[in-house]
């Protein structure tokens, strides 16, 4: 039987309950009425102890033990022993942590946004004389397409006829645009600058470039990087010396309240938290600038890299041309030159 974790939904809402609570409960007790203070903590509290047992079940019906025990068993430990306020913080940690963890991987996912909405979801086909609008997923090697002006060359395939002038910053990095005569090949995620031409399609869609390095992107987004997988790999170690520790400062002091104060400073929500949301930042952040990087697995081993010897024909680029100086002719000054190729760039615009 699958079991369902917390819907991210109630992320943000159970937080803002849970600091909700703490804020009344201390504003209680500064007012005197101590008893509601207790109260309210453990209200809270309750709450969130429900929903984190029903993530602790779910892990462990994926046959995960995770270090979200540890917080329920601090959670729980502080109510029976009567310190409402130490369980209503752990609570806010776990809620809060949760619904930032969650805010953090929307926010990094955003970041792929310019990446995937690249990715055309349909083409104009030719077809008996005339041209029909088709979903790319349809396209099949052999068939014609056309590709317009300033349209992202949906699927691989190769120049039919006249000459096409392609921007393919966007996959090797190369400023400026360049020109491909009949029979060339053409990837797919590369732009068309110049003026409408046929291309003869050569892969499906699922088998082009382009395809591939959204599978890529989406496939590191989805790994563990090897110091989260480290955290769970230990989780069962971390338990079981958790409570060990704790029942040892009961056992030596005679104070229950010494095992709580173990478990809730062993909490490691910061741990659960922080190296998915990193892992995740980063893969997003470097996608935006166009730099793919497979896995969390990469990104770790980036931090013990001293040195970088890269190998792209003898050149690095940023993607976009920029002008180091202008050598005119004799008679012309360097400003004029310039401002009749702005004058020239704005007349192209216009007829494009």
């Amino acid at each position: 039987m699958k079991i369902p974790g917390t819907p991210k939904i109630v992320r943000p809402y159970l937080a803002a309950f849970t600091a909700a609570g703490l804020v009344a409960g201390l504003f209680a007790k500064l007012t005197g009425y101590g008893s509601w203070a207790g109260f309210t903590w453990a209200a809270v509290t309750v709450v969130v102890l429900i929903v984190l047992l029903f993530e602790i079940v779910s892990s462990l019906a994926r046959g995960n033990i995770g270090l979200d025990l540890v917080a329920a068993l601090s959670m729980s430990a502080a109510l029976v022993f009567g310190e409402e306020l130490a369980a209503a913080i752990v609570a806010l940690m776990y809620a809060g942590g949760q619904y930032l963890e969650d805010f953090a991987e929307r926010a990094a996912r955003r970041d792929m946004t310019a990446l995937l909405s690249r990715v055309p979801r349909s083409t104009l086909r030719h077809l008996d004389g005339r041209l029909e609008q088709i979903a790319i997923d349809l396209v099949s090697p052999g068939d014609r397409l056309l590709i317009r002006r300033g349209d992202v060359v949906p699927v691989d395939g190769t120049v039919v006829t006249g000459v096409a002038i392609i921007d393919q910053s966007a996959l090797t990095g190369e400023s400026l645009p360049v020109r491909y005569s009949a029979d060339l090949p053409v990837l797919s995620g590369a732009t068309n600058v110049g003026e409408a031409f046929d291309l003869l399609a050569t892969r499906r869609a699922a088998e082009s470039t382009y395809a591939g390095i959204v599978r890529l992107v989406e496939a590191a987004q989805r790994s563990r990087a090897p110091m989260a997988r480290l955290a769970d790999r230990y989780a069962v170690v971390f338990l079981a010396f958790t409570i060990a520790l704790a029942g040892a400062a009961w056992i030596l002091t005679g104070d229950p309240i010494r095992a709580v104060a173990v478990l809730v400073v062993a909490t490691p929500c910061p741990l659960i938290i922080a190296v998915p949301v990193a892992i995740v930042a980063g893969l997003s952040r470097a996608a935006k600038r166009g730099i793919l990087i497979k896995g969390g697995k990469a990104i770790e081993t980036l931090a013990q890299v001293r040195s970088l010897v890269f190998d792209k024909t003898g050149t690095l680029t940023i993607g976009q041309a920029k002008i180091i100086s202008i050598q005119p002719a004799v008679g012309l000054e360097p400003d004029e030159v310039l401002r009749m190729q702005r004058r020239s760039s704005a007349m192209l615009m216009k007829r494009a």
